[in-house]
Order: C-alpha cells, then structure tokens, then sequence
C-alpha cells in the first residue's frame, strides 16, 4: 500500500473520531465581564499604553493605599518597575504615570 493510501485513512479516521467536516461549525461564546480596569484620571492613556505590556489594573488596587502612599510612593514603584523589572518606560512618560497614579489610587 501506498504513503497516499494512508494519509487518506488516517484523514478518513480523524474525520470519523471528530464528527466529520459536517460538525465544523463555527464555535460562539460570550466573553465575561471587564473585572479589572483603570480609574479614570490624568494621562489614562499613557498609563494603559506603558502598564498593561506587564500588569492588569487590578494589579494596581492592590498596593497600599492612604495619605503617606502618594507621589513620593508612586515614583518609587514606577522606578522599581522600570529598574528592577526591567519596564520599558520612557523617561517622559515616567511623570505622567506617577502623576495618574498618584491622582487616582
């Protein structure tokens, strides 16, 4: 017997096992609900452009929260994110992240 002969039973088998091409019917779901997005705020965009190449924005509801984590607490996160963990952030967008950040969580 032929390779040809083969790859013709083998399709004919899978076929079988899958119901056949007359199953192939496109496949329709809903997706869930958005659970994690960003406040609104200053320079949203910049934000959802630099932060979501990593995180959600679930991510940043749960870092502490309060009068003593503002900017100062802000631009320490921002620069660990971009010195430890190597985020590519450029320098000019790193002031309007904290800026957001610091208005909005």
């Amino acid at each position: 017997m032929t390779r040809c002969f083969f790859l013709a039973l083998l399709l004919a088998l899978a076929a079988a096992c899958l119901g056949g091409p007359a199953n192939a019917a496109p496949v329709s779901y809903t997706l869930p609900d958005e659970t994690a997005a960003f406040k609104p705020g200053p320079n949203l965009e910049v934000v959802q452009n630099n932060c979501t190449a990593c995180h959600s924005a679930d991510y940043i509801g749960t870092q502490p929260r309060g009068p003593k984590f503002k900017k100062d607490f802000w631009q320490a996160e921002v620069t660990k994110m971009i010195k430890v963990y190597g985020a590519p952030i450029d320098d000019a967008d790193v002031g309007k992240i904290v800026d957001y950040l610091a208005a909005t969580y």
